[in-house]
């Protein structure tokens, strides 16, 4: 690559004093997004990516082609029944959207179009569809867009007989809106300035949104409101919750006009989770039970005095949700790393779990809507095997595959090898990794390796199937998962174990990982590449402050890197919110215990591996200016010459882009620069 001079971003210091703690930011200034030198920075920072990887453009070419050959481009899901309608998605060639479409009685039906996301995103460079809610006499759709990446999402309703939208348009609205059973009445919620969902709402449809009923207001800014409708339809559940406690209240859904009742008062730090059957809620918790119990509580007198124990704590199984079926009962558990589903007859009581065949796989449920039902849809997927979906029948136990994601190019699974392997942490806790490589890898310390990790909000890192990492493994590349602690696989000491004044435990783990697939010939410190995003991308900060010797690349997407400036600024969206998971910087201990590690305030003179930064200008998780000051101030303080760039999406937000095919785009300019930092001549 010929020599290209990247980007010097200006320095205008601003002391900040915390604790009496004098900081001097030299890039504070690129939070002033409407200021035209934050575009021109961030734009020449975009040049100089191109410039800089302009020699894999052909490269990037075979990729996406690669990526893209193994999709089958028109497609379609299963499809869901409703009453009298199958309900179904499908995608077209060309196309970088969903339609949204139904049958009435019988797939060999009429089909009808009920929302082209195409249409819908013609002239946008970003769409997401937010809510998607059919009224209960299928007449109506409720359904909410985001043009900008930003998570606000305006909110339509559209008359499926008539084909026409109704006047009502609500802006503002986030990721919550369900119908009550008359059909005209729906519950949404909204927004405030720093894009916490905190209002709940009561419309009917033909008026004024102006005249609107406001039915709660939370006011504690730790807690976000949303609702959802139980699979009995019964019930409207409002759900308040923060990081670590939650408040559930509940309105029949036949009667829109009563009032809310509450099933348990918050209480600090007790989560729970609720679904009804009967007469009686379900009730998940952690309530003196660190890895969860169920209890049962009448509908009439739902108040804790009544809770019965229904399934007791386990120590080495953590609860981690449950469905109400008419017959049975579905709980999700973990055990040992890996997630269980266990099968409760309602009636008789006997109990089963359903069996899979792999040492490392995952699973999420499927679209259950119906109540009366024995049949219970989940998803399965593994490292090997794409995703499959499956309709389970309680009674029988039987299984039966409606559809396996089909991978083009003669994809065979028995090339392919997955494992769960462990790694010794500092404090000797064994951190679980999931690998997959092609049969036939040679352990000699010559293979490259991506190594994934997250580590926070008690999000567990499930290993799954994607057919874009067979561009990697097929090229000789081993993939890896590190399991490391601020995730959940363990149970919810896990998750306890690495936040707040414990969070180095997930750095700590992760280093770890990469030591022990060194050590033990899986890789080597010239061939590991490291990669993760937002919460993750945090870690991606952290460990290569920590170890940058080890690794020798990084990606790091929308990373959280900032830390101590965004956890001092509660008008940014998240900040009061996440005081749970990382502490609150006001209080001394918390303020010192996060600079200590804080990706953007540890960066020292020394010698970084290769660092690839992703960024987008509207997103309100991770805001642009995390990963724009983090690479500034890496160029300007590291001492080696080693790559760093630095891609920001102008027209999205947190997740990138939002068309299928850009998204591919994307993949292919990630694999590029690991193959290029590596070595690799394709």
């Amino acid at each position: 690559m010929a020599k290209i001079n990247p980007p010097v971003a200006k320095i205008i210091p601003k002391t900040i004093t915390i604790h009496g703690d004098k900081n001097i930011d030299n890039y504070f200034w690129m939070r002033e997004k409407d200021n035209p030198d934050v575009i021109k920075y961030l734009e020449a920072e975009n040049n100089y990516t191109e410039a800089a990887m302009e020699h894999s453009e052909e490269l990037q070419k075979k990729l996406y082609d690669e990526l893209l050959g193994r999709i089958k481009e028109t497609d379609y899901t299963v499809p869901v029944r409703l009453d009298e309608y199958f309900y179904y998605t499908r995608t077209e060639e060309g196309k970088q959207y969903r339609i949204y479409c139904r049958k009435k009685k019988s797939m060999d039906a009429q089909e009808e179009i009920l929302l082209d996301a195409n249409q819908l995103a013609e002239g946008s460079d970003y769409f997401h569809l937010g809510v998607y809610e059919i009224s209960p006499d299928h007449k109506f759709l409720a359904y909410s867009v985001d043009m900008k990446g930003s998570e606000k999402y305006t909110l339509f309703i559209k008359n499926l007989n008539a084909g026409e939208l109704l006047s009502d348009q609500i802006p503002d609205t986030y990721c919550s809106v369900e119908w009550a059973n008359d059909n005209k009445t729906i519950f949404y919620n909204v927004l405030d300035e720093s894009m916490r969902p905190y209002k709940l709402f009561r419309h009917t449809l033909d008026t004024d949104p102006e005249d609107d009923i406001m039915l709660y207001h939370e006011e504690n800014e730790a807690f976000y409101l949303s609702i959802h409708k139980s699979r009995s339809k019964k019930y409207i559940f409002l759900e308040l919750e923060s990081n670590n406690t939650t408040e559930y209240h509940f309105l029949q859904a036949d009667q829109p006009d009563g009032k809310f009742q509450i099933i348990h008062p918050r209480q600090h730090q007790m989560e729970y989770s609720v679904c009804h059957h009967d007469d009686k809620f379900f009730i998940t918790t952690n309530d003196n039970a660190r890895n969860f119990k169920m209890i049962e509580t009448p509908v009439d007198n739902p108040e804790k005095d009544n809770w019965k124990e229904v399934i007791p704590h386990r120590e080495d199984v953590k609860i981690d949700d449950a469905d109400a079926f008419t017959q049975h009962l579905v709980i999700y558990e973990r055990k040992a790393g890996l997630k269980h589903i266990r099968i409760r007859n309602l009636e008789s009581g006997a109990e089963h779990y359903i069996d899979f065949p792999e040492p490392v796989y995952s699973f999420w449920k499927g679209d259950n809507p119906d109540f009366n039902t024995n049949i219970f849809r989940f998803e399965y997927t593994s490292l090997a095997t794409p995703d499959s979906v499956f309709d389970y029948d309680m009674n029988t136990r039987t299984r039966e595959l409606k559809k396996q994601d089909e991978v083009l190019g003669g994809y065979d699974p028995e090339q392919y090898a997955s494992e769960r392997i462990f790694a010794t942490a500092s404090d000797d806790s064994k951190v679980p990794i999931s690998l997959v490589y092609k049969k036939g890898m040679p352990r000699n310390g010559e293979n490259p390796l991506l190594l994934y990790g997250y580590g926070a909000y008690g999000a567990s890192s499930d290993p799954g199937f994607s057919s874009n990492r067979l561009s990697l493994l097929d090229r000789g590349f081993i993939y890896a998962i590190a399991h490391i602690r601020g995730g959940q696989e363990m149970g919810r000491y896990w998750y306890n174990q690495g936040k707040l004044l414990k969070k180095k435990n997930t750095f700590t783990d992760f280093i770890a990982c990469g030591k022990h697939l060194i050590s033990e010939k899986y890789t080597s410190k010239d061939k590991l590449v490291i990669y993760g995003g937002s919460a993750g991308g945090l870690l991606m900060g952290a460990v290569t402050n920590m170890r940058p010797d080890m690794f020798k690349a990084v990606i790091a997407k929308v990373p959280f890197v900032d830390v101590v400036n965004t956890m001092m600024d509660a008008s940014i969206p998240l900040t009061v919110t996440e005081y749970e998971e990382w502490g609150n910087p006001e209080i001394r201990k918390y303020y010192n215990y996060i600079k200590s590690y804080s990706p953007y305030d540890n960066i020292e003179p020394k010698e970084y591996p290769n660092i690839l930064v992703t960024a987008g200008l509207n997103d309100p998780r991770v805001q642009y200016w995390e990963p724009a000051k983090w690479t500034a101030k890496l160029r300007a303080t590291k001492t080696d010459d080693n790559l760093l760039i630095l891609k920001t999406n102008m027209g999205a937000g947190h997740g990138g882009a939002s068309g299928r095919y850009d998204y591919l785009k994307e993949i292919a300019f990630e694999y590029a620069f690991m193959m290029y930092v590596l070595g690799i001549n394709d």
